[in-house]
């Protein structure tokens, strides 16, 4: 009688992988930290063993929205070699990376260091450099992607003008940015209004500080007492501070856990994230350390595209929704079925629109944004990334299948 093969659960994390991580640059002159899983032997089968697969986080997030549940260790009990990497300004890639860097090596700090950047800059730098690292790391012509929310919205755009890639994975990724989503739509139209409010209510700090430093000054001189106080830095609105948001909201979770009735109002009122389909202790580790800040001309470009219905290049005026048509390899597309960002409305065009012979488009149910790569349900998303890769495996020397003659 055969033994009885293991399950993912029969299984230690930690058996699975050697982790290692290596350093790219960008030619804009940031350097970005990429962390590897790179896969061990085991003695049971893994089908997808060494396949190179690139993991790319979305907006205001870095790599623990990947390894907070068991995404990871579930791609790695097939064998996928696992390459997470960190946008300019996110978790490993920090601000104090480049200046360290800069220090060591005796180069300028890149350009827009002070959040500056926007998402012409992850779509320009940052996943090119990152393509690019992987294939080099691991002697391949072509790997495969997979971006949650941002960074599958990158991967859309990339491969539509580029030949990278054997299969590409969105989870929570929408092609029409707010589309069916009435309160994105107000909030972007409300978005220039609320950062001019900002700006105002920092004004009036700024010059509150300033008079009272003068104040300061004055009476020191008066009174023949020194006035040791530096003036005070001014205040500007470059980023949201979702780390600390996210940070506040993991000191409330007790009290979410021991209310039930709290629980159920937060599923309710929280549309990106579904606490039921999540384990606290995974929620509360996302929380405390899988914030970022996101520079305010990110937030300010994604409202852009919302109000203007498109995805745009900005720079270079490259439309990601005209490149639609133009992604031909295998693709899977997944959003849960109470995503307000990526929904069956928001992903529809994609959908249509790709020429891929394999595509799988597909809604996980009861699931929102933020559990779809950690939640209950990762494994029926992650073996729907296995039949990708081994679709794209026993095909890739397969020529196109010809026009159907009429």
């Amino acid at each position: 009688m055969n033994a009885r093969q293991p399950t993912v659960d029969d299984v230690e994390f930690r058996a699975l992988y050697k982790k290692t991580k290596y350093t790219i640059e960008t030619a804009d002159g940031w350097s970005l930290v990429v962390t590897r899983y790179r896969p061990s032997p085991q003695n049971f089968p893994q089908p997808l063993l060494g396949e190179p697969m690139l993991l790319v986080h979305g907006f205001s997030q870095n790599r623990h929205a990947w390894t907070s549940g068991e995404f990871v260790k579930n791609l790695l009990f097939f064998g996928l070699d696992i390459h997470i990497v960190e946008l300019r300004g996110h978790g490993k890639s920090s601000v104090d990376l480049q200046l360290e860097r800069s220090a060591k090596f005796g180069r300028r700090p890149p350009s827009d260091l002070a959040w500056e950047w926007d998402i012409d800059s992850y779509f320009l730098y940052d996943i090119p450099a990152a393509v690019q690292g992987v294939k080099r790391i691991t002697k391949r012509d072509r790997i495969f992607y997979c971006g949650h929310s941002m960074g599958g919205m990158l991967g859309y755009g990339y491969a539509g003008i580029h030949d990278d890639f054997e299969g590409i994975v969105t989870i929570g990724a929408a092609g029409d940015l707010g589309k069916g989503a009435l309160p994105l739509k107000l909030l972007a139209l409300a978005g220039p209004s609320l950062s001019a409010g900002i700006d105002a209510v920092l004004g009036a700090v700024n010059a509150q500080r300033s008079v009272s430093h003068a104040v300061g000054k004055v009476t020191s001189s008066v009174t023949r007492k020194p006035h040791g106080e530096a003036e005070p830095p001014r205040l500007k609105y470059r980023y949201l501070p979702v780390d600390a948001w996210l940070q506040a909201a993991a000191g409330a979770l007790d009290y979410a856990e021991s209310s039930p009735l709290f629980s159920r109002l937060a599923n309710k009122v929280n549309w990106l994230a579904r606490q039921d389909r999540m384990s606290a202790a995974d929620i509360r580790w996302l929380l405390r350390e899988g914030g970022e800040r996101e520079p305010r001309k990110v937030v300010d470009q994604f409202l852009r595209w919302i109000r203007n219905g498109e995805m745009v290049c900005y720079r270079t005026g490259y439309d990601f929704k005209r490149a639609f048509g133009k992604i031909k390899v295998p693709m899977a597309i997944v959003f849960g079925d109470m995503d307000p960002l990526a929904s069956v409305d928001s992903t529809r065009r994609v959908y249509r629109s790709a020429k891929s012979e394999y595509l799988l488009w597909r809604p996980v149910k009861g699931n929102s944004h933020i559990e779809l790569t950690m939640g209950h349900d990762i494994r029926q998303i992650c073996y729907d990334i296995k039949n990708l890769v081994e679709y794209a495996r026993t095909h890739r020397h397969r020529p196109p299948l010809l026009p159907r003659i009429r």
